[in-house]
């Protein structure tokens, strides 16, 4: 629903919004309504970058509060007006985008730390705290989130929150969801709620995980009670580099199997290996480069060290490039995912993770990187392997297009033809649509596919919870408005 701003409705929904979170704290004008239209998905950049107009929202509301998000809620679901959580606006999967107009609820404002409680090792903080004023914060109280992703300085807690995101040191930590302890939620119809206050429970299902990864789709997570751990006396990196991917595989499997419990694992193929380890590390070799770290107190990360680096010389590594290269990744792991290492416009690119077990993984590499290249000639397909478990890992693979189209439409068709294709490639050889990064506005058309008859339930839930469609409408394979 797009308000016509020059009725008495759209002047009547203004009003209250102001009398709920403030006059100040309610704003139209162009500029903000721009900065709401555009997060760091590929085809908004692309509108804007070609002079076309985006879908920008009537109102970007600005909440103090849960009791100022459930006002605005209540007021929404009068009026039938679509309500769209952003958080920094990092996201690459139109999660955020206003596309059918109506509220931005901007969530920055609610930034503050509640409580460190050193007994249980946790902190409770609002969602619309940035993520690395949250890690300093607790790292002044000696501890640390353990949360690193490469979003960290422009992205907010509840951005990881509703899509599931993941850190540097997931391999040991675990993904965000793995870190929440409980949830403080304003429903689509404005109650506030709260989920038990430990995650570990027999009372009943985990409502807790239905909130993580709904993307604002079943409510806005207004507080959350995070896990924090205590800074390691050591933390210690190692690099190999293998004849190939398959034999790094095996390498990087064989330290899951292990249960040595790297903090993290990084296994690059040898187009990225070739591409980007080569600019950002000055490795230039042929191959894949494999990197490892291991965190805890000094003499027990010696004996994991030592003990990894027997499994991976055992795997048959084309070249030992030992602690100095492995530090050197440490140090520069950033640098990956900015200018001028990121890819930019005019290229055309994106990331098509996507998670599956160890007997699988490989074959759903091939089947994208084939996919891709043999529909695709013009494009290049490189991806590394960055976050592992004890059952498989997750593939980040990436296809880029030194020049998209300039006509839109066409831009858009062929950007969108990749993804159709490429991830039905990745489901068929069992992996999913993504891992970390959600699903959005980017492949909410996947979703049926991947859950099949089970999306009737999602759908379902979703109905229950939100029965007047207004919270971020059109996302995650839901309907629109």
């Amino acid at each position: 629903m797009q308000l016509a701003r020059d009725n008495y409705m759209y002047q009547m929904v203004r009003c209250e919004l102001m009398d709920a979170v403030g006059a100040e704290f309610v704003n139209s004008g162009a500029a903000d309504a721009l900065g709401h239209s555009i997060d760091y998905y590929w085809i908004p950049e692309m509108w804007h970058d070609r002079g076309r107009e985006p879908q920008r929202p009537d109102f970007v509301v600005h909440p103090g509060s849960a009791g100022e998000v459930a006002k605005v809620m209540k007021i929404a679901n009068q009026y039938g007006i679509p309500v769209t959580p952003w958080g920094g606006g990092s996201g690459s999967q139109g999660g955020a985008l206003p596309v059918y107009g109506g509220i931005v609820l901007d969530m920055k404002r609610m930034n503050r730390v509640v409580e460190i409680d050193t007994r249980t090792l946790s902190v409770t903080c609002e969602t619309g705290i940035n993520a690395q004023h949250l890690e300093w914060a607790v790292e002044k109280a000696g501890y640390s989130t353990m949360h690193f992703p490469a979003s960290i300085a422009c992205a907010t807690i509840g951005g990881f929150l509703a899509h599931r995101g993941t850190g540097v040191l997931s391999t040991k930590y675990g993904k965000i969801e793995d870190m929440v302890m409980s949830l403080e939620v304003v429903t689509p119809t404005g109650e506030i709620i709260n989920t038990l206050p430990v995650p570990r429970h027999a009372s009943g299902p985990d409502l807790m995980m239905l909130f993580l990864g709904s993307e604002g789709t079943l409510g806005v997570m207004t507080k959350v009670t995070l896990k924090i751990h205590p800074i390691p006396e050591a933390r210690k990196f190692h690099a190999f580099l293998f004849p190939d991917m398959h034999s790094a595989m095996t390498a990087g499997a064989g330290l899951m199997h292990s249960r040595l419990q790297p903090c993290a694992i990084r296994l690059y193929d040898g187009p990225e290996t070739a591409r980007l380890i080569r600019r950002v590390l000055g490795i230039d070799r042929e191959g894949a480069y494999l990197v490892f770290g291991f965190d805890g107190p000094e003499k027990i990360v010696d004996l994991q060290m030592e003990r990894a680096c027997e499994i991976c010389r055992a795997a048959g590594p084309k070249e030992d490039l030992g602690s100095e290269s492995g530090e050197a990744w440490w140090k520069n792991r950033y640098k990956f995912f900015y200018p001028p290492y990121m890819f930019h416009m005019p290229q055309a690119f994106g990331t098509l993770d996507t998670v599956a077990t160890f007997s699988r993984i490989e074959n759903v590499y091939w089947a994208m990187k084939e996919t891709v290249e043999e529909n695709f000639p013009e494009a290049t397909f490189i991806g590394h392997f960055s976050h592992w478990y004890d059952w498989g890992c997750m593939l980040y693979a990436r296809f880029i297009f030194e020049q998209a189209p300039e006509d839109p439409a066409e831009a858009a068709a062929l950007y969108n033809r990749v993804w159709d294709l490429a991830i039905r490639a990745a489901i068929r050889e069992g992996g999913v649509i993504n891992e970390h990064h959600g699903v959005g506005l980017k492949l909410g058309r996947l979703m049926k596919e991947l859950y099949g008859p089970a999306m009737h339930v999602l759908e379902d839930i979703k109905k229950q919870l939100d029965p007047n469609n207004i919270m971020n409408p059109g996302k995650m394979g839901f309907r629109g408005v």
